[in-house]
């Protein structure tokens, strides 16, 4: 039998309170669901080609973020964002 190791992580609160939530629905305990995210992880990260990987959080300066608000803010859907976001009528 292989022995554990023990590791030690600061994740954010919203992360811990999906973590939690995962586990009391489905009775997977922590170690398993962590131990199993994180092989996915480094799989992925070995097979795949760098620019396919997308990374779930980008980090920008205050200016950049504002300046991504403004574009979002004053840009217009296209035809083809319009049609993904109709609900099906």
């Amino acid at each position: 039998m292989a022995k554990d190791n023990r590791i030690s992580a600061q994740i954010s609160e919203t992360t811990r309170e999906l973590l939690e939530k995962y586990v009391r629905q489905t009775g997977v305990k922590k170690g398993h669901l962590i131990e199993q995210a994180l092989l996915h992880h480094l799989q992925a990260l070995d097979e795949l080609p760098t620019e396919y990987i997308v990374h779930p959080r980008l980090v920008v300066s205050g200016k950049t973020g504002e300046e991504m608000l403004h574009r979002a803010e004053a840009a217009e859907p296209t035809p083809a964002l319009l049609e993904l976001m109709r609900d099906g009528d």
